[in-house]
């Protein structure tokens, strides 16, 4: 072990780091020639090596409390990753990598275990998904690529009842609301669900937590503790010491697909634009015409604390996509139980509904997802101000250009590229109708005084409403 003696800025001080070779297990342990030189030259390229060393450093720095994505990098400048040909397969070399990541000089297995993950996800994307395997133009090559990647990452189970739970909610949560989290995923895993998160930090972590200890009393063998991500955001949102699956889709489309393909029912806690991004693209997807009869439990739920929270969204949903749009979910306020029987009982009702259309337990292919839900919005001045929010277009429709209107603040605020548009270019604007933009600046403002939407220091907007 030894200390990085590399001059650092104020806000960091140097922080003890290593050198290690890494061997991995499973998955990528027996591959042949061919896939190994795919391999390693896929990595080789400046932009993929950029990539495959950011979400590294993400998954070596577990347990992070920061929220800065530029913190990381900040703080451990030197750290190199390679991925090296041997006869039977790969080893990783790390230089200059955080010492907290090890123990007595070995590697901690979940972390290596994370760390391989990270180099098969973004290999086999490079390699499969963006050399022309899939035909990314339409939808169903788009859906055929997530699932492809999911199977890689061996995130289904095909022997299986319907039983994974999705969680959404913020990293940033306070305590109260943290601890509420863990209360539901205690009660889901006493009736045997697993978990689905983003995989970070706050709700993310509270459900994985509090299902860990039910799952050890009712003598669950082999619980799944999945997060997924996106390289975007996993510099801002390590994994969480209790995922044991790390699947890394290339983009947020495919992230938010994952989720409800791979997912049996979803369960929002509080959060912030993250959040609100997630719940419209779900209901846009659940209010299309097609996904009229598809059953899929959908829970919103916090503590008493949190009741303004879901008040303020309810109003912004019924606003912007009508009444029927709040047919598709539940309010529960502190009731744990009652967060846990409803996705039970859901996941019924789903059960019969994937055996009356011969559809799969492990993938959602029934549920019909449009192709704009699918394209990536790369979220810059002139897309944020060419959304259509207007009344009078398609309740689905109107619910995709207000998902990217969110997606965009959650870039201008956590992920790197966005943040340095906002820093030369000023504030995305975004424009629409009155009563739209006005419900839209009334939430958002909620959120930052509610302190939903603090990053490191204080809270700068990154928007500016045109009505």
């Amino acid at each position: 072990m030894k200390t990085n003696e590399h001059p650092m800025s104020d806000t960091y001080a140097p922080l003890p780091t290593v050198n290690a070779r890494i061997s991995p297990r499973g998955g990528l342990d027996i591959l042949s020639r061919a896939e190994i030189a795919r391999l390693t030259d896929a990595t080789q390229g400046d932009n993929l090596r950029e990539t495959l060393r950011r979400c590294a450093l993400a998954v070596l720095t577990v347990g992070s409390d920061s929220d800065d994505p530029r913190a990381a990098s900040a703080r451990y400048p030197d750290f190199q990753i390679e991925v090296q040909q041997m006869d039977r397969g790969i080893r990783l070399e790390l230089k200059n990598a955080p010492a907290l990541a090890f123990v007595d000089g070995e590697l901690i297995r979940g972390v290596a275990d994370l760390l391989f993950a990270v180099v098969r996800d973004i290999a086999y994307t490079a390699i499969e998904v963006q050399s022309g395997q899939f035909d990314l133009e339409t939808s169903e090559g788009l859906t055929s690529a997530v699932f492809e990647i999911l199977r890689n990452a061996r995130a289904m189970r095909p022997h299986q009842d319907p039983n994974l739970v999705v969680c959404w909610g913020g990293h940033s949560i306070g305590r109260e609301e943290y601890l509420y989290t863990k209360k539901v995923g205690y009660e889901l895993g006493l009736r045997g669900l697993d978990i689905c998160t983003g995989c970070g930090p706050g709700a993310m972590k509270g459900p994985m937590k509090g299902a860990t200890i039910a799952h050890a009393k009712q003598r669950q063998r082999n619980p799944r503790y999945i997060g997924m991500t996106e390289p975007g955001i996993i510099a801002a949102e390590s994994p969480n010491p209790i995922v044991n699956q790390l699947v890394i889709m290339p983009d947020i489309e495919k992230r938010l697909e994952g989720f409800v393909r791979l997912g049996h029912g979803i369960i929002v806690f509080p959060g912030g634009v993250g959040t609100a991004e997630e719940i419209l693209y779900l209901l846009g997807i659940l209010l299309h015409p097609d996904n009229a009869g598809v059953p899929f439990p959908l829970v919103f739920t916090g503590p008493k604390a949190s009741a303004a929270y879901f008040e303020q969204i309810d109003r912004f949903i019924r606003l912007t996509l009508g009444d029927e749009a709040a047919t598709r979910y539940k309010i529960i306020v502190e009731d744990p139980v009652a967060v846990a029987k409803a996705m039970r009982d859901g996941m019924k009702q789903v059960r019969e509904h994937r055996i009356a259309n011969r559809d799969a337990f492990f993938f959602n292919w029934t549920l019909k997802i449009p192709f704009a839900f699918q394209q990536p919005f790369e979220p810059d001045h002139a897309a944020m101000a060419a959304l259509d929010l207007h009344f009078g277009r398609p309740v689905h429709e109107l619910a995709a250009d207000l998902r990217r209107a969110f997606s965009g603040i959650v870039a201008g605020n956590v992920k790197e590229p966005g943040m340095r548009r906002i820093e030369q270019h000023g504030p995305f604007e975004i424009n629409g109708d009155k009563a739209i933009m006005a419900s839209l600046d009334d939430l958002l403002r909620a959120f930052v005084e509610q302190r939903r939407m603090k990053m490191s220091g204080e809270y700068k907007p990154c928007y500016r409403v045109v009505a």
